[in-house]
């Protein structure tokens, strides 16, 4: 029965993470904490990180047929988390469990409320601001015909990607659910963009973070490697799922979406 309730937790992880560009660590993390309290924070981040790095390949899989992931922009965030994500993996045997508990839960809710706030109001037009120094301008036309012109700056995505490669793995959330209000709030990038680009940027950051994990040894137990793989069956064919929705429901939809699941479950947390 365990068994079968661990493919289901990680299809819904599957399809939720990869819905709204989060990974589904934020998921993942929450469950594995209340449900395995005998297993320490470097296990639960490192089983949590190994997982996403599945979903987010997958999802990319899926994202890449839509034509939505910026790849030029994916790449160069992508470079700046790999040196964080390496960083955190490797600090996070030394949080305590009570502690790691308590700043996850204060994360969710704060991320929530900020969400909350900013899905309240209109989003600003994306528009192109060619002139500026140290913006850049894309463009980029997806499967249906939209096309979608916007501008960002190139140093806050820098380090914004800095910021999220290291705090992802050290609390096993992926990046997602902080790359992707980022993106859409900071860097004005469109929603439907946001998603699909922040799960190519996560695919190669968890998966810097998991061969971290390798080299330290983290998975040498026949249990986690068990707990990766139910997950992972149930994960990868919810990521297929999660892409195909995403691109069918409304911007406003997917952030109200993110709000409430982080929402809920840091106040789970701090309710443990």
């Amino acid at each position: 029965m365990e068994n079968i309730l661990l493919i289901a937790a990680g299809f819904i992880i599957g399809s939720c993470g990869t819905l709204i560009g989060a990974g589904g660590g934020f998921i993942l993390v929450p469950m594995l904490l209340i449900f395995y309290p005998e297993l320490g924070t470097e296990r639960i981040t490192a089983i949590s990180m190994a997982v996403v790095s599945l979903n987010a390949i997958s999802g990319t899989a899926a994202y890449a047929k839509s034509g939505r992931i910026d790849y030029k922009a994916g790449i160069s965030f992508s470079a700046f988390t790999i040196p964080g994500s390496v960083l955190g993996a490797l600090l996070v045997k030394y949080i305590p469990r009570d502690a790691f508990s308590f700043v996850f839960g204060i994360l969710l809710v704060v991320l929530a409320v900020y969400l909350f706030y900013k899905n309240s109001r209109p989003l600003k037009t994306h528009t192109a601001i060619t002139a500026t120094k140290g913006y850049a301008t894309h463009t980029l036309t997806d499967k249906t015909g939209t096309t979608f012109t916007y501008s960002f700056s190139k140093i806050k995505g820098y380090a914004i990607s800095i910021v999220v490669g290291f705090i992802s793995p050290l609390l096993g959330i992926g990046g997602g659910i902080i790359h992707v209000p980022a993106m859409v709030n900071w860097l004005r990038f469109p929603v439907h963009i946001a998603t699909a680009t922040s799960h190519f940027i996560l695919s190669v950051m968890a998966t810097a973070t998991v061969i971290t994990h390798l080299t330290e040894g983290t998975y040498n137990s026949p249990e986690i490697i068990k707990l990766i793989v139910l997950l992972a069956i149930g994960v990868v064919p919810g990521a297929q799922l999660g892409a195909y929705f995403s691109g069918k429901l409304k911007s406003s939809v997917i952030l109200q979406a993110l709000s409430l699941c982080l929402i809920i479950v840091g106040i789970r947390i701090f309710i443990r």
